[in-house]
């Protein structure tokens, strides 16, 4: 996973499935790098005992091929039990996102917000929402990211992959606002480290945690009289995505700005294309109103 550039978190992630599974074979006194088709086959079937949800399953089983195929690939075994081993059935569920008014809310309600807290909340909402970053992304932009206009950012994701998106007018207005207050969440006797950031912090990392940021938008939630455990940063990065789409955007551009490797990823999004589509032909079908004569 280091090797291909993958995030802290998702490197601690694997680290943890692996080691629920070490945990299982060790039990049945089969080391982990040795394990079978069968013990895999245990795993799977103990998983779905436990009630675990069919994505958990998946994530884990892909984790343990990751690992076997690595292993293969090495020459430190000579097969790979995971090839024989079918991924659990997940049903398609479509992604969780606001309404254009209920974001507009949450806009004003951080608008509303005094002082130099409020002018960073107000950014970090109005660039999340004009730009769909992933929330590890946000809050680890640093200030070189800005381009000189303020209208691009220079955002590194996934696999240490680089991509340029742009800012919509009140996310530069509302960047340029915060800048001049921004000096005062540098945290004294912290270095030049902590100066790099776009949104510092006193956090370990020297920036705003993705924690903290999650915990504003909960309490920006109430304020703007919407249900808190509707509002994360994941939710407005769906939000964006599905609001781009209704109003017209391509699926190839949309994967580009949401720095998706695989476009089939973006199609999750293909339920607001269906709707639009619907309602054109409603308004746009010679027969459309023929029901009504």
């Amino acid at each position: 996973m280091v090797e291909r550039g993958a995030a802290a978190n998702t490197i601690e992630s694997y680290r943890r499935d692996l080691g629920d599974f070490a945990s299982f074979s060790l039990a049945r006194n089969r080391s982990p790098e040795d394990a079978d088709a069968g013990i895999i086959r245990g795993y799977m079937k103990r998983m779905s005992g436990l009630g675990l949800a069919a994505s958990t399953s998946a994530r884990r089983l892909s984790a343990l091929r990751q690992f076997f195929r690595f292993r293969h690939a090495e020459g430190l075994r000579d097969d790979d039990p995971s090839s024989a081993i079918d991924s659990p059935r997940q049903g398609r569920s479509l992604p969780k996102y606001l309404n254009e008014e209920e974001v507009e809310r949450l806009l004003l309600a951080a608008a509303k917000r005094p002082g130099r807290d409020g002018k960073r909340l107000l950014a970090l909402l109005e660039i999340l929402y004009a730009t769909g970053l992933r929330v590890s992304e946000l809050v680890g932009l640093p200030l070189a990211a800005v381009s000189r206009d303020g209208q691009m950012l220079i955002v590194r994701g996934k696999g240490d992959k680089e991509r340029m998106v742009p800012l919509s007018e009140p996310a530069t207005e509302a960047l340029e606002s915060y800048r001049d207050v921004r000096g005062v969440f540098v945290p004294k006797g912290q270095g030049e480290a902590t100066k790099r950031w776009l949104f510092p912090s006193r956090a370990k990392q020297g920036y705003l945690t993705r924690a903290r940021f999650g915990q504003l938008l909960k309490e920006l939630a109430l304020e703007a009289g919407l249900d808190p455990a509707r509002v994360s940063p994941h939710v407005l990065r769906h939000s964006f995505a599905s609001h781009l789409l209704a109003h017209g955007a391509d699926l190839r551009s949309l994967q580009q700005m949401l720095g998706h490797s695989d476009i089939a990823t973006t199609q999750i999004y293909t339920h607001v294309l269906d709707e639009r589509l619907k309602r054109l032909v409603a308004s746009a079908h010679p027969l459309a109103g023929r029901g009504d004569s």
